[in-house]
């Protein structure tokens, strides 16, 4: 069965005339003459067997087999704009889309202002987030699932072509919530004590780098695991458990009364985090945007 084709340039005179409100005015706007427009429209109801336009007094208004055919053309001549401004955009070194994976142990509020000023700038780019955990973030980079990490935590792999800024390293408490046994303790508290009691545990994302990691791991104390660190706030906060958590991530709820820290004997694990990508990927958008973070100076 033969559909009958039809052309950018019917779909513009179309859209012409629906914005004009009249075959004069399109071709005005268009720079053609008025017999030009009604030979491409008749044209075009022949091909489709309907009738686009009807009049009404000195008026042409849409059929509703016209109003579909505008609607859906509308559609189409958006997606062929977006499509050549892509390909300009690729040709001229820029990349349409950067995908970024943000740990789950940082704050992602303090990386949308910067995201905002890129941009403003740079409205030709896509941005594209996902949350991604410890190992699982590192994976994403290095099987080209995204071309940025930020927030990534140590150790970095031993990969060739990654490269990676520094973002600092993260304060980290152990805290349970006001209601929890050990929000009680006046004193230091043991590995041994601890162990007595169900930790919180954020799962690594990784799903084939072997081993994962895990932060803060509270060695034979029962674990209750969950997918993020804003899940894990939850958990503690609803008494299933305690956990080490970023200062900065719970420093509101520690104000509040609503979370308590324990101090703990041993020492507390260090976190650095880092802005990660791979040295293969030289698009422009991704280097503004690397220079932006960088100069935001982000806080862990």
């Amino acid at each position: 069965m033969n559909h009958p084709t039809i052309s950018i340039e019917a779909l513009l005179v179309l859209d012409a005339i629906a914005e004009h409100g009249s075959y004069a005015s399109a071709a005005e706007h268009l720079d053609k003459v008025p017999s030009a427009l009604s030979y491409i429209i008749q044209k075009l109801e022949d091909q489709l067997k309907v009738t686009i336009f009807q009049r009404q007094g000195r008026r042409s208004v849409l059929t509703p087999a016209g109003k579909h055919l505008l609607d859906e053309g509308r559609n189409i001549l958006l997606a062929i704009n977006k499509i050549s401004e892509q390909t300009q955009t690729i040709a001229n070194g820029w990349e349409p889309k950067i995908r970024i994976a943000v740990d789950s142990i940082i704050d992602v509020d303090a990386v949308f202002p910067t995201l905002k000023r890129f941009l403003d700038q740079y409205k030709h780019v896509q941005i594209d987030i996902k949350e991604e955990v410890l190992n699982g973030s590192w994976e994403a980079l290095i099987e080209d699932d995204v071309e940025l990490l930020i927030g990534v935590p140590a150790p970095v792999p031993n990969q060739k072509g990654l490269r990676t800024i520094s973002l600092g390293v993260l304060e980290v408490i152990f805290c349970v919530s006001k209601n929890h046994i050990l929000a009680k303790s006046k004193e230091a508290i043991s590995q041994e004590v601890l162990a007595n009691h169900r930790t919180v545990i954020v799962h690594d994302s990784a799903k084939s780098i072997v081993p994962k990691i895990t932060i803060g791991v509270i060695e034979q104390s029962e674990h209750f695991y969950v997918a993020s660190v804003e899940q894990k706030i939850k958990a503690i906060a609803a008494g299933l458990g305690g956990g080490f958590l970023p200062l900065n991530r719970v420093k509101h709820l520690l104000e509040s009364g609503e979370f308590v820290e324990v101090k703990l004997l041993t020492p507390l694990p260090t976190c650095e985090l880092f802005i990660a990508w791979k040295t293969v990927n030289r698009g422009k958008g991704l280097q503004q945007l690397i220079t932006l973070l960088t100069a935001a100076n982000i806080r862990v």
